[in-house]
């Protein structure tokens, strides 16, 4: 659980890295030696402002997006420019702001195809273990994904992704679109829940404070770059966090705290 400000967190051992990565698309990079880390059962902040590059990280790390240079490393393994589709057969989830669930499909079957990997023997097992994470899932089984809530969508394609079981997610904005209780809810509830469940959890989002307050940690990043690492509650109790938020930190401000 998030530790409170007077206290820096003991950061469990990494289980995801990403290390100096730069990438863009095609023309200057947009991310230039962005470093972060995540460990089992954490959940991990990435804010900053608009521009930043927070989304083209996640994609990196997704391996949607070459990285020109850097490493990424999951458990023991580099993964640096390894395609989506094989990094989930090895443990690492993503879940994109858009286009996150088979609008026609009931929710049912949207967990089926998110258990393309597993043998057929495996899927209810499977979809009966998301349900025990998502126990919100359950009333919504038959339903048809594109009659859903934005919020039970996101909710949906969640599940989606954890039905390979991984042991890091990425979530890329997973409160965009949905109201502020609604928001908090999810963070709060479901993705705490997962990472409770043992999953490292690397989040980007703009409702920065909501974020921070289940995470465990944070990063802040600004011009393409990683400016500030801390944990969360220590960033949150900052004097300057409106700055911080912004990237309006300085070359002396800008360090890891713990």
């Amino acid at each position: 659980m998030p530790t409170s400000a007077s206290e820096t967190p003991a950061r469990p051992p990494a289980v995801l890295v990403a290390d100096e990565i730069v990438a863009g698309y095609g023309g200057p990079p947009i991310i230039r030696g962005v470093s972060v880390q995540v460990g089992g059962g954490e959940i991990v902040t990435v804010v900053g402002p608009n521009g930043a590059g927070k989304s083209t990280m996640l994609k990196a790390v997704a391996g949607l997006l070459r990285c020109e240079s850097g490493r990424v490393t999951l458990g023991d393994r580099s993964i640096t420019n390894v395609r989506t589709h094989q990094l989930a057969r090895m443990g690492l989830g993503y879940v994109p702001q858009n286009d996150d669930v088979f609008g026609p499909l009931s929710v049912h079957e949207n967990l089926e195809m998110g258990g393309y990997l597993l043998a057929r023997s495996e899927v209810k097992e499977r979809i009966d273990w998301v349900i025990s994470i998502l126990p919100a899932l359950e009333r919504l089984i038959k339903r048809r994904a594109e009659k859903l809530s934005g919020g039970e969508r996101k909710m949906v394609a969640v599940g989606r992704a954890l039905m390979t079981r991984p042991s890091v997610l990425l979530l890329d904005e997973p409160t965009s679109g949905l109201a502020s209780d609604l928001s908090r809810e999810l963070l709060s509830t479901d993705v705490r829940g997962l990472a409770d469940a043992g999953a490292g959890v690397l989040l980007v989002e703009q409702k920065a404070l909501a974020a921070l307050e289940i995470s465990n940690w944070g990063y802040v990043l600004a011009g393409g770059r990683t400016v500030l690492s801390s944990g969360a509650a220590q960033l949150l109790a900052r004097e300057d966090l409106a700055d911080v938020f912004l990237g309006r930190v300085s070359g002396a401000q800008a360090q890891t705290v713990g």
